[in-house]
């Protein structure tokens, strides 16, 4: 009979020994990249299980050669990582980064000093601004005084205008009349005798007769002249001479009226 070899005792102790510091190994591992939660659920210890019968601690089988078989190596599910349901979990599973450190505050340029010759003529130049605004504004309400004298004033010319048109209008209706009123007399004395007129023409005002005779025809006065008194024709024609002469030289206008107003927009 056979003597069977007793089974070392070391290799149980080395296989849990391994097994230990790998499950150390783990924790650690996931610790550093689980949250504490899921870290703290990892670092549970996980109950050895019993060996079986197979594999246990038993003596380890021999084989028909008397030779000691090795018992297989036993493994453990590595702990699995959990993945994050959402994506505020995802998020929060990152490392927090390193809050960014605030820039330093720029530094403020230097500003030299004023010194009190600079102060003075700022205080001169701001003295002239606020002269030079103050008689801006001054110049801008006498050109708008201005302007709305120019307004009223061309308004005035254009009503005297109108008022200069009727009046001549109306001149020229008067003249009209008078002329037509003095034709109708002056057909009257050339209608009549001669002597008949001369008798009347001896006794007539002198401005009167002046008018008539010279608006009568030629032909129509020298008979009335030939019968009137010789005194009172030969005053008559003189009278008359000078009526036509005057009558065709040109009236000068009077000084006060000779210079025309000029209007804003013609003085431009």
């Amino acid at each position: 009979m056979r003597a069977v070899l007793a089974p070392p005792r070391l290799l149980p102790a080395t296989i849990a020994t391994m097994a230990a510091l790998l499950t150390v190994k783990s924790v650690v591992l996931v610790g550093h990249v689980l949250p504490p939660e899921t870290a703290h659920a990892a670092t549970v210890p996980t109950p050895l299980m019993p060996p079986s019968p197979a594999t246990g601690g038993g003596p380890a089988p021999v084989s028909s050669t008397g030779r000691t078989r090795p018992a297989p190596e036993v493994t453990r599910p590595e702990a699995t990582r959990p993945e994050p349901a959402t994506a505020s979990e995802a998020a929060r599973d990152q490392p927090a980064r390193p809050a960014e450190a605030p820039a330093p505050p720029q530094a403020l340029p230097q500003v030299p000093p004023v010194s009190d010759s600079e102060r003075a003529l700022l205080l001169d130049l701001r003295a002239r601004r606020t002269e030079i605004e103050a008689q801006a504004s001054t110049l801008g309400a006498r050109e708008a005084a201005l302007q709305a004298a120019e307004k009223r004033l061309a308004a005035r010319l254009d009503e005297l205008s109108a008022l200069q048109t009727r009046l001549e209008a109306l001149e020229a209706t008067r003249r009209e009349r008078g002329e037509a009123n003095w034709r109708g007399l002056v057909k009257l004395y050339e209608t009549m005798k001669p002597r008949d007129a001369a008798t009347i023409f001896n006794d007539l005002d002198l401005p009167v007769l002046l008018a008539v005779l010279d608006r009568m025809k030629e032909s129509k006065a020298a008979p009335v002249l030939g019968f009137m008194q010789p005194e009172r024709a030969r005053l008559v024609t003189a009278e008359l001479a000078q009526l036509r002469l005057r009558a065709n030289v040109p009236a000068t206008p009077p000084a006060t009226t000779s210079a025309r107003i000029l209007r804003p927009e013609e003085k431009q």
